[in-house]
């Protein structure tokens, strides 16, 4: 054996400098990867680098442009709503157009001003008093657009028009400048003004600051030819730099409106840079990060992954020194202990898979309960090294603790307990804790915690629920009761209760309608039938006797209530007394047909009477005028004939306002509506009156519009009311007077009419009287009034057409009558009843 062993040690075996020459192929091999693995991860990370920065640059560059075309387009509504202010001839001096003016520099900060000018440069209205009168040289706005159009100019050194004034001497900071936003507005005088706002590039490369992150990173604000208007901090040229050198200018555009580059930028130094321009303006946005800045962790990185690669190599190095000398040992021993701690893996890798899974927390505490394991993550980052009953509510802990008592037992422990997960949201827990022992020892402590928390918010807001309908129930003043499938009552309400002299425990459990008679129940059973059938709700009539014993009339209602699997629970049946609603019915039905009754008798009377003295009347009208012709030559004569016949004229005036009565209470009359102008028959009744207008030396005023007045009308009947109307107006005007008629179309569409005189007015106590049968008003009982009827009539001949008359006094004096006619479509001509 020690001559073996000797030669072993001398002459290694072929197997062993296989093993040998193996270890250290095996090294240089794994050198080689390493080498290669950390270059490929450098240069991935440099190129990955690059392309996030890259692409974060297009989408600021995008998020910059497309907010600073929208502020741009904000402005130009504005300027556009205070040009169409100007349009519609409103003064540029006017409060409204100071208003809109002051409204836009609230609503848009990053205006500077906004003013309006006349086309010799005047500032006619701006927000700056002193401003106001100032003449802007308007060739340093450039070319002004045509009418309707705006335009936004170069930009402009200065903070203000002010500026720009003719004279102007004062020093401009370095820096300051605005962009003009310009509109012509055309009035129809044929003036020429110019709305211009002034937009604060600063206000867009404040925003652009606030969407950088670092000094490294810069954005600037350009024009489309390459010229720039505003930039960060970190760009040092100033405002109206060339840019045209830049990639931008001078490759990309015009063919491409968006893109990204690396190489010169807007400062010294290689720059990662994108640009876009506006969709509407001529303006771009340009952002860029110093290359140097953005490859600063990619150095630290590449140091710290050749640091690795010399301590890899250094160990690679170090172990194949190490098993080139016991390979043969190790060889053996690593394949045994690769296997065993293959299978442990394994195993370890299946147990924490098959916890991690569980929906249910698994913890393990040592035997003084102190956290030592849990699958949650949230509760070893709230309890790890603390007592497991820490993690549970203040008022619970007590309980909690007991669970960890020390015992021999091995019993299973429980408690329902709050604990609080990670963000501090609480949840219930159903725990159950078991004791370890090991050789009679304890050990520690292994348990669960089943989240219970849905089900007991569901079991309270189920109770809260039932708690809510139970009280909804006994609250409500009408009768209720809730039975089943099985036509049993389930739950009845203190109304109910005091409806039937019932009470709720007599009540429950017994059979639906068992006290009533067959004939009422059948119908009550026959309602609840159909309602089973076809699942609608359920209105009908019904009788019940109180517990007075009276009978009551009942609208019952019923409806199914839905239970599981969308199938019918129960019936809920409500109950309400319409006993005295049906008595009040009747009795008005009764008072009705004896009104009714009472005034077709009047009505008839009326027309009978009417008819009966027209005959003697037209024979006594019919003398008078014969007697007048004959008694010419006497004069005494004549007058007396006179005074019958004036006096028979206003009887028959009288019996034909009476008949007219008649014939509209008595349903007799129809009206045949036409779709007819009412101007012509304004013109009309105005034409018929002329004479009693003369006599009085009235003016007649109309304003009926040049558009025809068209109505659905009876051309007889609705000149008898503008005759009423009118001539009620002449009668009260004095000599001399004006009356006004006026038609037109009410904000509804509606026909509108109105009759206004001078007179002395109505009274407003009777404003609504004077339209009743024989009444007039106070101020026309010196003789100037007629019958009474007139104004009646027109009342319901107006409303038989569906509109309105009504009148009201004027503010200067006089009354003014209102006829309001309905709207009417050309296909609804129809007689109608009077």
């Amino acid at each position: 054996m020690p001559a073996l062993g000797g030669t072993d040690m001398a002459v290694p075996p072929p197997q062993l400098a296989g093993k040998r020459r193996w270890v250290f192929g095996a090294g240089a091999v794994l050198v080689s990867l390493v080498a290669l693995t950390l270059s490929g991860m450098a240069w991935h990370e440099h190129r990955q680098v690059q392309e996030i920065v890259t692409e974060r640059n297009e989408l600021l560059a995008r998020v910059l442009t497309e907010q600073t075309t929208r502020n741009i387009e904000a402005a130009a509504l504005a300027v556009a709503t205070l040009a169409d202010l100007l349009q519609r001839d409103q003064a540029p001096e006017s409060a409204q157009t100071a208003a809109a003016m002051q409204q836009s520099l609230v609503n848009l900060p990053f205006l500077r001003s906004i003013a309006v000018l006349d086309g010799a440069g005047h500032v006619r209205a701006s927000p700056q008093p002193s401003e106001v009168g100032r003449l802007i040289d308007l060739a340093a706005l450039g070319p002004l657009p045509p009418p309707g159009v705006d335009r936004l100019a170069e930009q402009a050194p200065g903070r203000s028009l002010a500026d720009l004034a003719r004279g102007q001497a004062t020093a401009i900071p370095a820096g300051v400048s605005f962009l003009p936003l310009l509109r012509t507005v055309r009035r129809s005088n044929g003036e020429t003004l110019l709305v211009v706002a002034l937009l604060n590039p600063s206000a867009f490369v404040n925003f652009q600051q606030l969407l950088l992150d670092g000094p490294g990173a810069a954005a600037a604000l350009t024009t489309y030819d390459g010229r720039l208007v505003a930039g960060t901090d970190t760009v040092l040229r100033p405002a109206g730099a060339s840019l045209k050198s830049l990639p931008p200018f001078s490759q990309f555009l015009p063919a491409r409106e968006h893109g990204a580059w690396v190489g010169e930028g807007l400062r010294q130094g290689t720059q990662l840079a994108a640009f876009r321009v506006s969709a509407t303006r001529p303006l771009a946005v340009l952002v860029e990060v110093e290359r140097a800045s953005v490859l600063e962790p990619w150095w630290a990185l590449v140091r710290n992954l050749a640091l690795a690669g010399a301590a890899i190599f250094t160990m690679v190095v170090s172990v194949t020194f190490v098993a080139w000398r016991s390979v043969r040992a190790r060889e053996i021993a690593r394949v045994e202990r690769d296997a065993a701690q293959a299978q442990a893996l394994r195993r370890e890798r299946e147990l924490s898979v098959t916890i991690q899974s569980l929906q249910e927390l698994i913890f393990r505490t040592d035997a003084q309960g102190l956290l030592t394991y849990a699958n949650q993550s949230w509760a070893m980052a709230a309890g790890a090294g603390r007592p497991m009953w820490e993690l549970v509510a203040s008022e619970q802990r007590n309980a909690a603790r007991a669970l960890f008592a020390r015992a021999s037992d091995t019993d299973v422990r429980h408690l329902q307990a709050v604990m609080a997960e990670q963000g501090g949201r609480q949840r219930s827990f159903d725990i159950s804790v078991m004791p370890l022992h090991e050789n009679g020892r304890l050990t520690g402590f292994a348990g669960s915690a089943a989240d219970v928390t849905g089900r007991i918010v569901a079991q309270r807001r189920l109770q809260m629920q039932l708690a809510f309908t139970e009280q909804l129930m006994n609250v409500s003043p009408f009768p209720m009761s809730l039975f089943d499938m099985k036509r049993r009552y389930v739950m009845v309400n203190k109304a109910w209760e005091d409806f039937t002299g019932r009470t709720r425990a007599e009540t429950v459990g017994q059979i639906v309608g068992g006290a009533l008679p067959q004939s009422e129940r059948a119908q009550h059973e026959a309602q609840d039938r159909a309602l089973l059938a076809d699942g609608q709700p359920r209105r009908y009539e019904a009788q019940a006797r109180h517990r007075d014993g009276s009978m009551r009339d009942l609208m019952v209602n019923k409806l199914l209530v839905p239970g599981d699997e969308e199938q019918p629970a129960c019936v809920l049946a409500v109950m309400v007394d319409v006993t005295e609603f049906r008595n009040a019915e009747r009795s008005t039905r009764e008072a009705r047909d004896i009104a009714e009754e009472a005034s077709r008798a009047k009505s008839e009377f009326i027309a009978n009477i009417s008819h009966e003295l027209r005959t003697p009347l037209q024979s006594i009208i019919g003398f008078s005028e014969l007697g007048l012709r004959r008694g010419q030559d006497h004069p005494r004569l004549a007058g007396m004939f006179d005074d019958i016949h004036n006096a028979g004229q206003r009887m028959l005036a009288l019996v034909n306002d009476l008949l007219d009565v008649a014939k509209i209470e008595s349903t007799v009359g129809t009206i045949h509506l036409e779709r007819t102008d009412l101007r012509g028959l304004v013109g009309h009744v105005l034409k018929e009156l002329a004479p009693l207008l003369e006599g009085k030396q009235l003016q007649v005023l109309l304003q009926l519009g040049t558009q025809p007045l068209r109505g659905k009308v009876d051309p007889l009947r609705f000149q008898q009311v503008l005759r009423n109307v009118v001539a009620n107006a002449i009668k009260f005007s004095p000599p001399g007077s004006r009356i006004l008629v006026q038609g037109g179309h009410t904000d509804m569409g509606e026909l509108e009419l109105r009759v206004a005189d001078e007179g002395p007015g109505i009274p407003p106590a009777e404003l609504e009287v004077i339209f009743q049968a024989f009444v007039q008003s106070s101020k026309t009982k010196d003789g100037s009034g007629g019958t009474g009827l007139g104004l009646a009539i027109s009342r319901k001949i107006v409303e038989a057409h569906g509109g309105t008359i009504s009148a009201q006094n004027r503010p200067e004096g006089g009354a003014v009558f209102i006829i309001v006619l309905p709207n009417r479509s050309s296909n609804e001509t129809q007689p109608a009843q009077l």
